[in-house]
């Protein structure tokens, strides 16, 4: 499939990254600089297909610009994937290489750790790259940036469950999360901690039962558990879970997960709004790790400030839903309006 007609493409600028002799393959892709540097994460993945890699790095990248936006921050958006399993051994040697290619850009992007590349994946990339953020070495021993990006979960589940059921607690709602990666895994504890019942599923069964040991938590089939009978739906993996085959089956009244795309397709997102289910759009609930973690881009970074930046989507994601439901307009599309207004705005200033 071609860059140029590929239906997701609408962007300043996208790159082909080769090494062959380590075998590297990746892209990079700067959705829009109108806010500042373009800043997304790096995903590290044993994609299908090149098509398939390219898909997801588009999407992921325009995710960034309007996350960024919606946000406040003085960023642009971009995204890059490297195609290969995250697990092979050579794993150091291709983000070596990769990272050459960031540095070429001078600072037109910035890129962090997403899936695949963890904080000490983010320091390998610094070795040979100045445009690197969310990496270990810039936190105390055992703080992982993503940690912020589960504080915006946890505040967005506390926003919908105040639009949706007027409630300032979690005491007894039913929560089910899809994923239990780092970020998935706190959310878990957050929620246990703030009295909601959990219902997990995850690829890894030691992930599972770790939550079901440590919370008591229902553990179910990852293939079913968007139908669970439960409050909220929180997707914590991977894209397009939302989508015509499992929309049918959701019986949770609030959706509010930190996966990425988690709309397959935009009309995905008034088929919920059809059904009454209140949906926070994705790249706001999950813009709590940019928020915490580029400040090292534009600012100084302070974990205390982070904190208390994060906790501001609360307000965020209200606006956006009572937006939505005073328009009649599906809350991602009042999102996106947004998020384009702001840039459009900056882009004529």
């Amino acid at each position: 499939m071609s860059v140029f007609t590929h239906p997701e493409f609408e962007h300043e600028q996208v790159l082909f990254c080769h090494d062959p002799e380590i075998g590297l393959k990746g892209i990079i892709a700067i959705h829009s600089t109108a806010l500042g540097p373009a800043a997304g994460g790096c995903r590290m993945h044993a994609y299908a297909s090149a098509d398939e890699a390219l898909t997801d790095v588009l999407r992921l990248s325009k995710g960034m610009s309007y996350k960024n936006a919606v946000a406040g921050l003085p960023l642009g958006g971009g995204k890059s994937v490297i195609v290969a399993d995250p697990s092979r051994p050579d794993k150091a040697d291709l983000l070596r290489a990769f990272s050459k290619h960031v540095q070429c850009l001078n600072g037109r992007y910035w890129t962090a750790i997403d899936i695949g590349v963890g904080p000490a994946d983010a320091d390998i990339l610094a070795e040979n790259c100045e445009y690197i953020f969310a990496r270990a070495s810039q936190y105390e021993a055992g703080f992982n940036p993503s940690l912020f990006t589960a504080l915006g979960g946890f505040t967005g589940v506390r926003a919908v469950a105040k639009h949706v059921w007027g409630r300032d607690d979690l005491k007894g709602l039913r929560v089910a999360v899809q994923g239990l990666g780092q970020t998935g895994a706190d959310l878990c504890r957050q929620l246990h901690e703030a009295g909601a019942e959990l219902v997990v599923a995850d690829v890894q069964d030691a992930a599972v039962n770790e939550m079901v040991d440590r919370y008591g938590a229902t553990p179910v089939a990852p293939e079913a558990i968007h139908a669970q009978q439960v409050d909220i739906l929180a997707p914590c993996a991977m894209g397009a879970v939302l989508n015509d085959e499992t929309l049918p089956e959701i019986k949770a009244q609030a959706i509010c997960g930190l996966a990425n795309n988690q709309l397959a397709e935009a009309h995905h997102g008034e088929a919920l709004q059809k059904r009454g289910i209140a949906y926070v759009p994705d790249y706001v609930v999950n813009a709590g790790g940019m928020m915490g973690a580029s400040t090292v881009i534009f600012s100084t970074p302070s974990r205390e400030a982070s904190n208390q930046r994060i906790l501001g989507l609360y307000d965020t994601i209200l606006a956006i839903l009572d937006r939505a439901e005073q328009s009649g307009l599906p809350s991602s599309q009042v999102a996106d309006k947004i998020a384009v207004e702001r840039m459009n705005a900056h882009s004529k200033s």
